[in-house]
């Protein structure tokens, strides 16, 4: 099943414009743990790559915990993860792949790398990714854990389906 929300798949016409629906994601393919896959926003492709939690501590009974890195026409290497509830307001998420930390900082149910690109160079490089949060009570902690198996062919396959825009 391919990942499809709001956040990822607006619609941004304008109101008085008659619309065809939206094409859903198209799979691009699935490497290992990742899946890679397309959709329209706004007349333009975007390309993402995602994987689900192999394990997740805490929290509850939560759903969709998804690690996701996505190149849209303007701007490339965003990554998120969707914790699967609200995170307290101001919460940060501390990441870890291998020995080396990022740090996250959280949105609603997402968080984002501060650093996209200095990410996708330690997901290329590790085998896991480890994200440490507060619960949405904000007391006790959440930790999830993703599979970085696949991951370099599903990024490459999704930057070779979306390229750098020109001059950048």
């Amino acid at each position: 099943m391919l990942m499809s929300s709001p956040a990822f798949a607006q619609n941004r016409a304008a109101p008085q414009q008659q619309q065809r629906p939206a094409a859903g994601p198209q799979r691009l393919g699935t490497f290992q743990s990742w899946t890679a896959a397309t959709y329209q926003e706004g007349g333009q492709k975007v390309c993402y790559a995602f994987a689900r939690a192999s394990k997740s501590e805490g929290g509850g009974n939560r759903q969709n915990v998804m690690l996701i890195v996505t190149h849209r026409h303007n701007s490339r290497d965003q990554i998120a993860l969707r914790a699967g509830y609200t995170y307290p307001r101001n919460a940060e998420v501390n990441v870890t792949i291998g020995t080396r930390e990022l740090d996250f900082y959280t949105s609603g149910t997402d968080a984002f790398a501060r650093d996209g690109g200095q990410a996708v160079a330690a997901f290329k490089a590790g085998r896991d990714v480890e994200a440490k949060g507060p619960a949405a009570t904000g007391r006790g902690q959440v930790t999830d854990t993703f599979s970085l198996a696949g991951f370099s062919a599903a990024y490459d396959a999704i930057s070779k389906e979306c390229p750098p825009a020109r001059g950048r």
